[in-house]
């Protein structure tokens, strides 16, 4: 449903915002690397450090079970161990997995403003909707895209274009926030204002300055001046830069 014009604020530079999942929503990390451990305990390996697990986990299953196991996806075994941890993964969706620091507040804060917000991952549908519906916010977001809703997944930019189209708002009024590099790519082939997530789960050798982003923000609650336009220097921070992508 499209907003009504009745509800804008005229100074406000942004209709909409949409999220990445693991890393930017949530910080799913505790729990899906508690699984890789519980995997490997299985198999007589010792327990890896969390900060060695916690840059991988925006990556998926692919790259933990890289990580693991120092397996590569055409390696023998590959497979089954990932089919394994995905198992185990989905019985511990949400033990200790929590929204970030400030987005409870964020959320609450745009549902007020009558802004819709949703949720664009490349986790599948029958890890996403149930971790969300755990977690109560299933039914507060207006649009929920994984992995597996569209035939391309980020950084392709089908799946953000299918999430403003749901929600009613067009793209360059939408903010999309991301912790990985294909997140701004993805979201800067739709036309969007990309925010990088520097909270989420960055690794030390990634250079986020050059990903493309609009902006960046070191806290969830860092969002809410540039996506209202009250930030110091007014909403001409996220100022779009001319496009370099596909636009609907």
């Amino acid at each position: 449903m499209r907003q009504s014009d009745t509800t804008r604020s005229v100074s406000r530079p942004f209709d909409g915002v949409l999220f990445d999942l693991d890393g930017t929503l949530l910080d799913t990390a505790p729990d899906m690397g508690g699984s890789l451990n519980q995997l490997r305990a299985e198999h007589g390996l010792s327990a890896l450090p969390f900060g060695a697990i916690r840059s991988q986990v925006s990556h998926g299953s692919v790259a933990l079970i890289q990580l693991g196991f120092g397996k590569e996806p055409s390696d023998d075994g590959f497979t089954g161990l990932q089919a394994r941890f995905l198992d185990i993964y989905r019985e511990r969706l949400s033990w200790e997995t929590r929204p970030f620091p400030g987005i409870d507040e964020l959320l609450l804060t745009l549902e007020q403003a009558a802004i819709p917000w949703g949720v664009v991952t490349n986790k599948p549908r029958w890890l996403t909707e149930p971790l969300l519906e755990e977690l109560g916010l299933f039914g507060r977001a207006r649009v929920v895209i994984s992995g597996d809703t569209t035939a391309n997944r980020k950084p392709h930019p089908e799946p953000l274009l299918l999430a403003t189209r749901s929600i009613g708002v067009t793209n360059d009024r939408c903010v999309y926030v991301g912790d990985a590099q294909r997140d701004i790519e993805a979201g800067n082939r739709a036309g969007m204002c990309t925010v990088a997530a520097l909270f989420g789960y960055i690794g030390a050798a990634e250079s986020v300055s050059t990903w493309g982003a609009n902006h960046a923000v070191n806290h969830a609650s860092e969002l809410l001046p540039l996506i209202f336009g009250t930030a110091p220097d007014g909403p001409d921070v996220l100022a779009r830069r001319p496009s370099r992508g596909q636009r609907s």
